[in-house]
């Protein structure tokens, strides 16, 4: 036995050390650019495989469930699979992964803004298998959260195995992000739009060939084992004619309300979950309001991307299938109103499933909620006022309209709704309806559902360079210690000794718990300092003087900044949230390191 582990640790020795030698041959040998054209070929074909996948896993497991439900009558079973679903998951996040993989599109812009990259090791597989018992067993979600936590982590997982800088680490991680929307849309230009909009990568010339690359990669993976058919079947029966026009631009305005009551009422959902202590009181909450949410109205079933072909194909009737209301499925108003509910209700289904312990993303249920809102507008027009407008274009539309105002990315919803369908005969309301959105919805939010937590704490990087750059520096690496602290019942002789044994002119004063109560500037004691007369009548506490503002350890650097700006000081002491003396942070550190670093992240 001993000598079976000496050669197994033999042999894995020799290949970290053969390992190193291609690392030094590659860096003599391929240029940095091609070698990360290489790696995001890589990314690319690994994060099609695993959106196949987690697509195939998701429609096996929701197969098996509901083969054998009537299609006629209401079905209890969808009071019980919820339950399970969220049980499960819990219990596989609690005792296998013993990690917190939800959020995973957030926890990607956290890696990027604030971790220099780097994702964990199980996050290359633990969504997937998450994410496809939840949706698999009727959670409200989307799988595309998870594949993209997926595909980022696979990027920067294969950056870190090759050494790669934090820079190139960030373009990685964009890459698998943009191979998993790819992948699992089928949507090559919407994967690279992702990064950009979503994942505020910038388009550099570094970046845009690996970016393409991946996303081409993942597509074609999608396409050779799936077919060229497009994600959802649409027909555009009859052209797009301009007297619409103001219509689809009302629209807009309606989707850019939608789009801000889904964000507001996750938001609320979220926090109303967070109260929970308990995590059996997550899953009984959501498990039970998810249940009865699918209960009466089944297409909050999973991801509900078969009510969105039955919209697209202009089968309104269709939407009660499975319900208790299969009765009334001839009526318009029924029909009209279970449309209107599932709009409204969605981001409720969404919350429980996050809030009760499942794992998914808020793609698909923007996607959802945006058809249900466009043939809801068009659908109701047409049989109040009597107008002949096309539900099914305008349920296009409405995809691409909620998803550019729920994310922030009117480009990605545009072309990803296009790809998503074919319809780009209708890619001038598209345009219009996306970008009317989005201009409602930044009049109320500034950001997205998935950069709303993160730039409310300043973690945030952006495509705006200099708070980019700010983001990424960090306040550990620019508070200096090395001054030397007095104490306010020192003379005016002590205070000479602290003086001449310290190579700064500024000295903090703290008590005995170690509080900063003032500083001393030696510019301010160089007329008495030389005066012994004074040395035993002089103390600290009277010619100390107030710092202009105090700098708590959390605080982000653009807040330091600002608070430089606000009182033109060169110095400022940092302190803990109880008023503990740190140190001191300079504009001439800051202003260095951020060189340094501006340099580090525009190099090209």
């Amino acid at each position: 036995m001993a000598n079976y582990i000496r050669h197994i640790l033999k042999a894995r020795r020799a290949c970290e050390k053969g390992f190193m030698s291609f690392l030094v041959w590659r860096e003599r040998h391929i240029k940095e650019k091609t070698f990360v054209s290489i790696l995001a070929l890589v990314v690319g074909v690994l994060g099609g495989v695993a959106a196949l996948v987690l697509k195939w896993l998701i429609h096996f497991i929701s197969g098996f469930l509901t083969a054998h439900m009537s299609v006629s009558e209401g079905n209890y079973l969808y009071l019980l699979y919820p339950f399970a679903g969220l049980l499960l998951t819990t219990l596989f996040v609690k005792y296998i992964v013993r990690d917190n993989i939800s959020h995973g599109v957030t926890r990607v812009l956290y890696a990027l803004s604030q971790n220099k990259s780097r994702l964990k090791k199980h996050n290359m597989w633990t969504s997937v298998v998450a994410s496809s018992i939840t949706i698999g067993f009727g959670g409200s979600v989307g799988a595309e959260g998870p594949i993209v936590y997926t595909g980022a982590a696979i990027g920067s997982n294969l950056g870190r195995v090759f050494r790669m800088s934090p820079r190139i680490l960030m373009i990685l991680v964009g890459c698998g992000a943009a191979a998993g929307i790819a992948g699992i849309f089928k949507a090559p230009i919407a994967g690279m739009l992702f990064t950009l909009e979503v994942l505020m990568i910038d388009l550099t010339t570094v970046s845009v060939m690996p970016l393409l690359i991946a996303s081409i990669t993942a597509a074609t993976v999608a396409y050779v084992f799936t077919g060229y058919d497009v994600e959802f079947f649409f027909v555009q029966s009859e052209p797009f004619q301009t007297w619409k026009i103001p219509y689809v631009i009302i629209m807009g305005v309606f989707l850019g309300f939608v789009s801000l009551y889904f964000t507001r009422s996750m938001n609320m959902m979220e926090k109303v979950f967070r109260g929970f202590d308990s995590r059996w009181k997550k899953i009984v909450v959501g498990g039970g309001l998810l249940a009865l949410l699918v209960f009466l109205f089944p297409p909050l079933y999973g991801e509900g991307y078969g009510s969105i072909t039955h919209l697209l194909g202009d089968n309104a009737g269709t939407i009660v299938n499975n319900s208790i209301f299969y009765g009334d499925r001839g009526n318009v108003w029924w029909v009209l109103g279970f449309i209107g509910m599932l709009v409204l209700l969605k981001s409720f289904a969404t919350s429980a499933t996050n809030g009760g312990g499942g794992v998914g993303g808020t793609f698909a249920p923007s996607l959802f909620v945006g058809c249900m809102a466009g043939y809801f507008f068009a659908y109701g027009l047409n049989n109040i006022f009597g107008l002949d407008l096309p539900c099914r274009n305008f349920a296009l539309m409405g995809m691409a309209g909620v998803m550019s105002g729920v994310m922030h990315a009117p480009l990605m919803g545009i072309f990803l709704t296009a790809e998503l369908t074919g319809g780009y005969d209708l890619f001038l309301p598209l345009l219009i309806a996306s970008t009317v959105s989005y201009a409602t919805i930044k009049i109320f939010e500034p950001f997205s559902i998935y950069t709303m937590r993160l730039a409310r704490e300043g973690k945030l990087l952006t495509h705006h360079k200099d708070r980019a750059v700010l983001t990424l520096l960090k306040m550990g690496n620019v508070i200096e210690t090395d001054f030397v602290t007095v104490r306010p019942d020192m003379n005016l002789k002590d205070m000479c000794g602290a003086i001449s044994r310290s190579s700064r002119n500024l000295f903090p004063v703290i008590d005995g718990k170690g509080r900063l109560l003032g500083v001393v500037l030696l510019d301010e004691i160089r007329n008495i300092m030389f005066r012994p007369d004074l040395y035993k009548r002089m103390y600290v506490n009277q010619f100390m003087s107030s710092p202009p503002a105090r700098v708590k350890t959390g605080a982000s650097m653009e807040e330091v900044m600002k608070t430089f700006d606000d009182t033109s000081a060169w110095n400022l002491p940092v302190v803990e949230a109880d008023g503990t003396y740190v140190g001191f942070v300079s504009k001439s550190k800051i202003f260095n390191s951020y060189r340094r670093v501006l340099r580090h992240y525009s190099e090209d």
